[in-house]
This record gives C-alpha cells, sequence and structure tokens, in this order.
C-alpha cells in the first residue's frame, strides 16, 4: 500500500483548483486499491467559493483556512504541516493550475524505483509539465550551468531519469525519508523560490532529485513579466513590486542566494537598489541581454 498526501494551496483560483483535483482523482482511481491518497489543500483567504465548492465535489478533501497572507509557500508549509500528523510513504505537492495525466502516479513511482536501486535511497521525484497546446516544455528540474552567472538548463523529459540541482515543485514527490531528514519548506519564503530552496537544499545532503522519464501533466506557464511597464511607475509602485511576495520578492531571493549562490549576493543586493532608483536605466541594460 502506498500511503500518498497530496499537498495543494490556493487563492481565488476556483475552476483551476476543481480541475486539478478532478485530474488528481481521476489518476488516483486509475492506479487502483494500491494506492491510498488524501488531500490537504490551504485555502488562503479565498473569495471566491473556492472552499465551498471544494467541499461540495470533494468531501474527502481535508481544508486548512489561511488568512489571506501565506501566499505559495506558506500555504505550502501550513498543507504540509497538517499532512505531518499522519504517517505517509511520501508527500506530493501540486500547484492547482496543473492538470495531473492519468498516468502519471506511474512515472513517479518508477522514478522512485530507480532511485532505490541507483542510490539506495529515497529522494525528491519531479513530474516534468508542459503547454499541451503547443507541445512545449512549462516546468521541471534544472542543472545550474554556472553558479556565478546563475546559468540554468531546463531538463525536458527524455525517456530516461535526469538528475538535477533545482526543481519547481508544480508536481514534486518527496519521499518520507527526505523529509526525516531535511523537513519540509524552509521558512522565510512567502511565495516563489521554496522549491528551488528545497531542491538546492536536497542535493547538499546527496539526496538525488530526479525528474520522471515522462511529462506528467499540462500547466501554461502565463506568468507576465514582472518589469513590464516598470520604468513608468512611480518610486513607491516600483519599491512595492520589488518587495511584493508576487513581485520581485527581494527579500526572499536574498535569502535564497545567500544561501546558494554567495558570490552573487553583493551584485543582487547593488541591482535590486539599482532598478529601484534607475528603472530606465536597468530597462535599458535588461533589453540589451
Amino acid at each position: 500500500m502506498q500511503r500518498i498526501a497530496a499537498l495543494y494551496t490556493c487563492f481565488n483560483r476556483k475552476e483551476k483548483t476543481l480541475a486539478s483535483l478532478a485530474t488528481l482523482q481521476k489518476a488516483s482511481t486509475s492506479f487502483g486499491n494500491s494506492l491510498q491518497l488524501d488531500v490537504f489543500l490551504t485555502d488562503d483567504g479565498s473569495t471566491d467559493g473556492t472552499s465551498e465548492a471544494v467541499s461540495k465535489h470533494f468531501s474527502y478533501v481535508t481544508i486548512i483556512k489561511g488568512d489571506g497572507s501565506l501566499f505559495w509557500a506558506e500555504g505550502m508549509r501550513s498543507s504540509w504541516k497538517e499532512a505531518l500528523k499522519n504517517n505517509y510513504d511520501a508527500f506530493l505537492l501540486l500547484n492547482d493550475d496543473v492538470e495531473l495525466y492519468e498516468d502519471f502516479f506511474s512515472h513517479l513511482f518508477q522514478t522512485h524505483e530507480y532511485s532505490i536501486n541507483t542510490y539506495n535511497k529515497g529522494g525528491v521525484y519531479i513530474g516534468a509539465t508542459e503547454n499541451k497546446n503547443i507541445g512545449k516544455l512549462t516546468y521541471s528540474g534544472s542543472l545550474v550551468l554556472s553558479k556565478i552567472l546563475y546559468t540554468q538548463n531546463r531538463l525536458a523529459p527524455n525517456g530516461d531519469f535526469q538528475i538535477c540541482d533545482l526543481a519547481n515543485a508544480n508536481i514534486m514527490l518527496v519521499h518520507n525519508t527526505v523529509v526525516d531528514a531535511i523537513g519540509i519548506l524552509s521558512k522565510g519564503y512567502s511565495h516563489g523560490m521554496a522549491d528551488y530552496d528545497y531542491t538546492l537544499t536536497a542535493r547538499r545532503k546527496k539526496i538525488p532529485v530526479l525528474v520522471a522519464p515522462e511529462y506528467c501533466g499540462h500547466c501554461v506557464n502565463d506568468h507576465k513579466s514582472k518589469y513590464e511597464n516598470f520604468e513608468k511607475l512611480s518610486f513607491s509602485e516600483r519599491k512595492k513590486i520589488l518587495y511584493s511576495p508576487t513581485g520581485l520578492a527581494f527579500k526572499s531571493y536574498k535569502k535564497y542566494m545567500w544561501k546558494f549562490f554567495p558570490m552573487r549576493y553583493p551584485a543582487i543586493v547593488f541591482f535590486g537598489y539599482f532598478k529601484l532608483y534607475f528603472p530606465t536605466l536597468y530597462k535599458v541594460l535588461l533589453d540589451r541581454k
């Protein structure tokens, strides 16, 4: 029996949340009785009726209420902490905008089997996502090519098991031995980068982080550039974006860089304030990259 805790957080994306839960349910049912799945969802203050709709259509989901200040990282920590009250073989982190493929459990469990056979230990397993409408990779694991330049190579599934350095948690299965070794997502991240932190921490501890051999879901990367019209904003508006958890998340980004790429930290701090005070010049430099 595989006992899995699926972890979600959400905020005012009712239709997407319901759609993702429907694909999770279908995949779980298709896998059969050898899988026991419990679902934990932190609703961070949604006002669109998400909790009510989830309770109606998926009554087995455990809903934890947030106050609107958690964002993604703390919302996922909330769900994970609730799941830790029980014993599970693994924890499945999911974004609520992911449409899961019916066979994704098989791909992740095969990756676990490979990890045990190859490294003699459990690990962190990444299910890459694609925009199936255009056949393009959206989220996955990446290899760090340069710690100084912070360049990466994002890995598309190639039919084999691929080791990576850092990864997105759109679909991420964490074996319980990994939690015993490094815990759950780190404190100090409000929205993004907590998944990068977690996978880099795992690699530091010699824990395998592996990309599954096939795509595990559909997810559109619809994030707009944070710098769109940045130079036209007032100083206070730019400062708000700089520190906003869903903006440039400067505080979280500094923490992340200091922890894993300390040689870049002085430049990160300098350019953080440079873009705040000299946005037009920064935009020119950005466009030249």
